[in-house]
């Protein structure tokens, strides 16, 4: 196992008067090194070139003593200490000719000041420097895997990425819409999207002609992931009767609606569509919610009358749902991709009997070809083609 240290932080500092204020400008980075020993590491966390050589003076008595400390030259030590002196315009070390070196009491009042401020953010800096760590075991670590995946908020998927952290699979996820997450892996922004549609629509229609131009037979792969189910999220006890869209649009109730470039918005916008409705009739097509969460907190906050969510949205927020319709969400990736090892290794988490019975468990949610890779033109007959493609 590798360990990774800080060993040099704040070490440049850059001093600017004002009617004899000085302003610090502190500058941050570290350095790390393989298979160090914690127990090797200074009192403290932050090192500075400076309080160094202050700290190794106070403790040595001398500038001879404390540049042997430091293995470091007398004329090093002792040019640098001038160095800060004419740029703070203030002595840092007292120079009586014959006498041990000792700190002014400005000098003494810097190191002070610096050590104090050091003890309290130290419990923050360590926490920074395990995050480090823990980043860099991951990158070297050649049985851990990082994957890129811009994906359409989805409950079950957050569980997933905890899930398979555990086995050396960690998800780099942005969460966005479906829309967005496909032109993201298209202008190579991730290695995978993540999107939900409904199944076997035909095309011509809204929801063929939004995604279709984002997905090439050939250039494409799906894996399948679940099926869930989308419906109406309304206050306990549903109110207004609500059973379809187009009570909602009958009832005027008021409508928390998702942003453009969201997988809910295409499934509403094409609902409008083949139904020959306008948004104008829906109370609320202006009102947006970021994701199926808020739209389940804007219902339950009095904000709205009714959302479209999923089950598992509404349930966590104690909520009335009523079941519209069952989409289906897919992962995505290029074809030259679906070999990659850290793909291969989330098909193997996907169809797996834990993450299966995890997923079972989820309300509206139901496996649909877990970690197997589907064909396009037999998911979404979108395409027709003379000679078939892969």
């Amino acid at each position: 196992m590798f360990r990774y240290e800080i060993k040099c932080i704040a070490v440049k500092n850059t001093f600017h008067f004002r009617h004899t204020q000085a302003v610090a400008k502190i500058d941050l980075f570290y350095d790390w090194q393989l298979n160090s020993n914690a127990a090797e590491r200074s009192e403290f966390p932050l090192r500075n070139s400076l309080m160094t050589l202050l700290q190794a003076v106070r403790e040595h008595g001398s500038i001879g003593a404390a540049a042997k400390a430091l293995n470091l030259s007398y004329r090093h030590v002792w040019g640098e200490l001038k160095k800060w002196e004419q740029q703070l315009e203030q002595d840092l070390i007292v120079w009586d000719k014959g006498q041990p070196a000792r700190l002014s009491i400005f000098g003494d009042k810097l190191l002070w000041t610096e050590r104090q401020t050091q003890a309290r953010i130290a419990p923050q800096i360590e926490t920074i420097r395990a995050d480090l760590e823990r980043a860099m075991s991951l990158a070297l670590n050649p049985n851990a895997h990082v994957l890129s995946l811009h994906a359409s908020h989805d409950d079950a998927l957050s569980i997933f990425r905890d899930h398979v952290s555990q086995q050396g699979l960690h998800l780099d996820l942005k969460f966005s819409g479906s829309l967005d997450a496909l032109h993201d892996l298209n202008e190579g922004r991730c290695t995978m999207a993540g999107f939900h549609t409904l199944a076997n629509v035909p095309s011509p229609s809204h929801l063929a002609n939004v995604y279709k131009p984002l997905l090439k037979p050939g250039l494409h792969k799906l894996i399948g992931f679940s099926a869930r189910q989308q419906g109406l999220i309304t206050t306990q006890g549903n109110p207004f009767k609500l059973q379809t869209l187009a009570d909602v649009l009958r009832s005027r109730a008021r409508f928390a609606n998702r942003d453009v470039g969201t997988g809910t918005r295409v499934l509403l916008d094409h609902w409008l569509s083949a139904n020959k409705r306008k948004a104008s009739e829906l109370n609320g097509y202006e009102l947006i919610e970021k994701s199926h969460a808020a739209v389940a907190e804007c219902v339950a906050s009095g904000q709205a009358d009714v959302g479209l969510g999923t089950q598992l949205a509404a349930h966590k927020r104690g909520l009335c749902f009523v079941p519209w319709v069952e989409e289906r969400y897919y992962f995505v990736c290029l074809k030259s991709a679906v070999d990659d090892p850290a793909i291969l290794k989330m098909q193997e988490a996907l169809h797996s009997p834990n993450w299966l019975g995890i997923l079972s468990k989820l309300q509206g949610y139901s496996p649909h070809a877990p970690g197997q890779v589907l064909s396009l033109r037999q998911e979404l007959p979108w395409w027709q083609y003379k000679k078939p493609k892969n």
